[in-house]
């Protein structure tokens, strides 16, 4: 993790949900900070109202900017990887299974000659 202090921006930019209450004043909140809000009579004078809050906020903090590693994930099949090597019937299993290869893919292609003799009759 690294810690370094933010580069100086000129300005900062905030997402701010505005509500009508029911005795038509608005309130004003900086989205994702719940506690940074304000009432006015207008929207005006809420969102100068909330602009006075969040600068006199940030003024006592320092807002930092965080690098995070995020953590090495093993692919969920590797456990399985290898297993195998020291088996004595493993290469008897791979020569069954590409001779069963072998034998579909010729299965295959005889099927795909007969549909290109069928087509050719046409």
């Amino acid at each position: 993790m690294t810690i370094s202090p933010a580069k100086t921006a000129s300005k900062l930019t905030y997402d701010v949900l505005i509500e009508n209450e029911q005795d038509g004043r608005f309130n004003a909140t900086v989205l994702g900070f719940p506690d940074c809000k304000s009432l006015g009579a207008t929207k005006e004078e809420a969102l100068k109202e909330l602009i006075q809050h969040l600068q006199a906020r940030l003024e006592k903090a320092e807002i930092v900017t965080l690098e995070i590693e995020p953590p090495k994930v093993e692919h969920s099949w590797m456990e399985f990887g290898g297993m195998f090597k020291d088996d004595p019937q493993f290469d008897e299993m791979l020569a069954y299974i590409e001779a069963d290869r072998r034998q579909l893919d010729a299965q295959m292609e005889e099927y795909y000659r007969q549909l290109d003799t069928e087509n050719e009759t046409k």
